[in-house]
C-alpha cells in the first residue's frame, strides 16, 4: 500500500501566499492508474520483505511451550487491485481486501528441558487493510504526508510444522493460530505508519530548488497546501527561475490563472508566462544575453564579410573613414526580453542593440555606431513523439540609429539586409531545430502518453496520460523510491 502512495506523490512532484506559476492536477484516472501500478509494485516488493523473528509461549494445559519462529521469508503472495480514492480535504484513502501471503521459516521450541526444531509453512488469508493518508505541506514548501488512520484485519492463518518432533506439537497448532493472527494484525498498521514516516522524511529531504544549468536555478516549492477534493489532487508550485549569481526577484509578479481539470487525462499541467519570463530576467540580469560576432564566424561561402568594405553600400562613409578594416559587432539585449502567451500563439519582444567596432591594425577597437534593434517574434509549439516542436516567425523588425561616430546615415537598407539575414540564417536554423524537436525530460521513468498542449491566455496547459516504465536492469520500485521493511 505504501508503494502506491509513494508512486502517486512522485507522479505529481515538486513561498506561501504567492500566486503559483506552475500548477499540476492529478485526476481520478491518474489515481486509478497509480493504483494498478501500485499493485504490481507491491507484488514485487512483498517478496523481499524482511520479517522479524516471532517469539512467545503457548500454554498447552500441562505447561508452556516457548517458541521462536525465525528465518521467515515470503514464498508467495496474491495482491488484489487496491481500491484508492481521493479523501476530500484530507488526502488519499486506500483499501486492500483479500490479500494473501505464504511464508516459510524455521521453528524452535522449548518445553521444560525438551528442545526441538524444524521448518514451518505459514499462510495468511483474507488480509484487509484500510489506510488514510493526509497530504499537506511544510513551511519550506515540501509536500508532507502523515498517517491519519489505519485498520488491519487478518481473516485466517494456517501453520504447519515439519521436522523434529513436529507430530507431537502439531495437535496444538490451533492454539498458535489466534496468537499468530494477533501478532500479524498488531504489526501491519505500525509498519504502514513507519513507512509513511519514512516517506515523509524522504519528501522533506527532496530539493525544491534545482540547478538547471550553469546559469539558472529553478525554485519550485509549494505556494499553497495541496488541494484535495473528491475527484482530484491539485498542487500549486512557485515555478520561478533565478540566476546562480544572485537570488533576485524579477520586477514583475506571477498573475493568477485557472487550470481546468481534464477528466479524460491522468494529469494536467499549467505553466504560466511568469516562469519563462523569470528565466529571461535571470539571463538578462546576469549579463548573459549578449554575444560578440566577428568575421571568422561568418560562413566562408558568404559574399558579405564583416568588414568596412562590405558595409560600404549600406554606410557609404564607413570605408572612406576606415578603409579595409575588419569589424566586430557586440549584440545584446538592451532591455528585458518578455514572452507573452495568447490563445494558440506565443510572442516574444526582444529590445536589442548592436554596437559596431572597427578593428585597428594594433587589434584595438574603435567605436563606429550603435543601432537599436527591436524585434517581435511569434510562434506555435506542440508536443510530438515526446519532443517539443514548433515554428517561429519574425513578426516585426525595426532598426534605428542610436548613436554614431561616423556621422548620420540612413538605416532603411541596413534594416532590410539585417531582416533578411535574420530570416534566412537565424530563424531557418532555429526552425530546423524545432522541427527536429527538443526531447522532453522524464522523471523517474514517467513518460507522457498522447499529451495535448494548448497555448492559452497567460499560460500553457498540457493534459496527458502517463506510462511508468522501469529502466534497464532496474525495477519499477527502485526507479521511484527505495522501499524497505
Amino acid at each position: 500500500m505504501l508503494s502506491l502512495l509513494i508512486l502517486l506523490l512522485n507522479l505529481t512532484n515538486h513561498a506561501f501566499g504567492q500566486n503559483p506559476a506552475i500548477k499540476a492536477i492529478l485526476t481520478n484516472k491518474g489515481l486509478q492508474y497509480g493504483s494498478h501500478i501500485g499493485a504490481d509494485w507491491m507484488q514485487e516488493k512483498i517478496g523481499s520483505v524482511i520479517i522479524p523473528d516471532v517469539r512467545g509461549g503457548v500454554d498447552i494445559g500441562i505447561g508452556t511451550v516457548h517458541y521462536v519462529l525465525d528465518g521467515i521469508s515470503v514464498s508467495g503472495c496474491d495482491v488484489p487491485e487496491p481500491s484508492v480514492e481521493f479523501y476530500e480535504g484530507v488526502g488519499l484513502k486506500a483499501v486492500i481486501s483479500g490479500l494473501s501471503i505464504s511464508m516459510s521459516g524455521n521453528w524452535h521450541t522449548r518445553f521444560g528441558i525438551i528442545t526441538d526444531g524444524g521448518s514451518f509453512d505459514l499462510a495468511v488469508f483474507n488480509v484487509d487493510v484500510t489506510s488514510v493518508v493526509q497530504i499537506g505541506s511544510d513551511p519550506s514548501g515540501h509536500i508532507s504526508i502523515s498517517s491519519k488512520n489505519c485498520d488491519a484485519k487478518v481473516g485466517e492463518a494456517s501453520i504447519n510444522f515439519h521436522g523434529g518432533a513436529s507430530l507431537i506439537f502439531q495437535p496444538f497448532v490451533s492454539l498458535f493460530h489466534h496468537r499468530i493472527k494477533a501478532i500479524i494484525e498488531e504489526r501491519i498498521c505500525p509498519l504502514v505508519e513507519e513507512h509513511v514516516t519514512d516517506l515523509e522524511r524522504h519528501l522533506a529531504e527532496m530539493q525544491v530548488s534545482f540547478k538547471v544549468n550553469s546559469a539558472l536555478v529553478l525554485d519550485v516549492p509549494l505556494t499553497n497546501s495541496p488541494l484535495v477534493d473528491s475527484i482530484s489532487l491539485g498542487l500549486d508550485l512557485k515555478g520561478e527561475f533565478y540566476s546562480v549569481q544572485s537570488h533576485t526577484d524579477p520586477p514583475f509578479k506571477a498573475e493568477p490563472f485557472h487550470l481546468a481539470e481534464d477528466k479524460g487525462h491522468m494529469l494536467s499541467l499549467g505553466l504560466s508566462e511568469f516562469t519563462v519570463n523569470s528565466a529571461s530576467y535571470a539571463y538578462f540580469s546576469a549579463g548573459l544575453l549578449q554575444a560578440q560576432i566577428n568575421d571568422s564566424m561568418i560562413p566562408k561561402t558568404s559574399p558579405f564579410r564583416l568588414n568596412t568594405t562590405s558595409f560600404g553600400p549600406l554606410i557609404p562613409q564607413l570605408p572612406k573613414l576606415f578603409p579595409n578594416m575588419l569589424m566586430e559587432l557586440q549584440v545584446y539585449a538592451r532591455d528585458l526580453p518578455m514572452f507573452s502567451f495568447q490563445a494558440d500563439k506565443l510572442t516574444m519582444e526582444f529590445p536589442g542593440a548592436v554596437k559596431a567596432f572597427a578593428i585597428q591594425p594594433n587589434a584595438s577597437r574603435t567605436p563606429l555606431f550603435k543601432l537599436n534593434v527591436d524585434s517581435i517574434f511569434s510562434g506555435t509549439i506542440r508536443i510530438s513523439e515526446e519532443k517539443l516542436k514548433g515554428l517561429v516567425e519574425l513578426s516585426n523588425f525595426t532598426l534605428t540609429l542610436a548613436s554614431s561616430e561616423v556621422g548620420t546615415f540612413q538605416t532603411a537598407a541596413l534594416e532590410k539586409f539585417m531582416k533578411l539575414g535574420m530570416k534566412i540564417s537565424v530563424l531557418a536554423k532555429l526552425n530546423a531545430k524545432l522541427e527536429e524537436g527538443i526531447v522532453l525530460p522524464t522523471m523517474h521513468h514517467i513518460h507522457l502518453v498522447n499529451p495535448a498542449l494548448k497555448i492559452q491566455q497567460g499560460f500553457v496547459s498540457i493534459a496527458s496520460d502517463l506510462d511508468v516504465k522501469s529502466g534497464e536492469g532496474e525495477s519499477l520500485s527502485e526507479g521511484i523510491y527505495h522501499y524497505r521493511l
